[in-house]
């Protein structure tokens, strides 16, 4: 028997988007939906995200912690942005103004969220985390030098690692594992702002398959959304939802 689950990550607070993701892996009935973190960070619509992302996993969705997860709920900048000598001030500016917006059992969720998830199915194990196998700021951009995506792939057991944080849809075999990284659903990097997510394919008797995807909807009202909020580099974060591409 084959095991499909749906990925999801990086929604960034844009709700719109995720509707629109989930609204396509309702029609493509996975038997699983994974969470890949980076809830609420940047977006118009943070408690609503949160809200929709806790549903899910009461439903029965693997959901696990992104690093901007970590500076919204805990201010930990630092933790959450390692490869930045100086935290931008936009960055608390939005990690506050979505604090302050979450509830407290909002917020006691994102603290709780693992940093990693594994499920087997068969022979095959797999991985669900942020950046890379260990690490939620430590990505597996398809540029990266080939010494370090290896070592960093190495970091696990799991056939297959299920991963976001680049924001850049990618697909990829590395040796005997399968690198799938949906993309970001409501933040993308990529050149499209379509909603992304994957379907990833376990077979018993079979190599794991997966597809990206893209749902469409309108990102010029999340844009505006951030638009309006005035916050320091509002101006850019509005710009990257509305194109797909990242404005700073």
């Amino acid at each position: 028997m084959s095991l499909r689950i749906a990925l999801v990550s990086d929604i960034h607070g844009n709700v719109d988007a995720l509707e629109a993701a989930l609204a396509e892996i309702e029609q493509a009935a996975p038997d699983r939906i994974a969470g890949l973190g980076d809830v609420v960070l940047h977006g118009p619509r943070p408690v609503e995200a949160v809200d929709q992302v806790m549903e899910l996993e009461a439903a029965g969705a693997l959901v696990i912690a992104g690093n901007t997860d970590i500076a919204v709920a805990d201010g930990d900048y630092p933790a959450a942005f390692p490869w930045l000598d100086e935290v931008p001030a936009g960055h608390r500016a939005a990690s506050e103004w979505a604090r302050e917006l979450l509830r407290e059992e909002q917020l006691e969720y994102l603290r709780r969220l693992p940093a990693e998830r594994r499920l087997s199915h068969g022979d095959e194990l797999v991985l669900a985390t942020h950046a890379s196998p260990g690490s939620q700021t430590a990505g597996l951009p398809a540029d990266l030098d080939a010494a370090l995506t290896v070592q960093r792939v190495t970091r696990t057991d799991a056939r297959v690692i299920c991963c976001g944080h680049t924001h850049v849809a990618d697909v990829r075999e590395l040796g005997r594992k399968l690198l799938v990284n949906p993309g970001s659903c409501g933040y993308a990097f990529d050149g499209t702002p379509d909603a992304c997510w994957a379907m990833l394919t376990l077979e018993e008797d079979g190599e794991p398959q997966a597809e990206l995807h893209r749902a469409t909807y309108d990102p010029h009202t999340s844009a505006e959304e951030v638009a309006a909020r005035g916050l320091p580099g509002d101006v850019y974060r509005a710009a990257t939802i509305r194109t797909g591409r990242y404005v700073r």
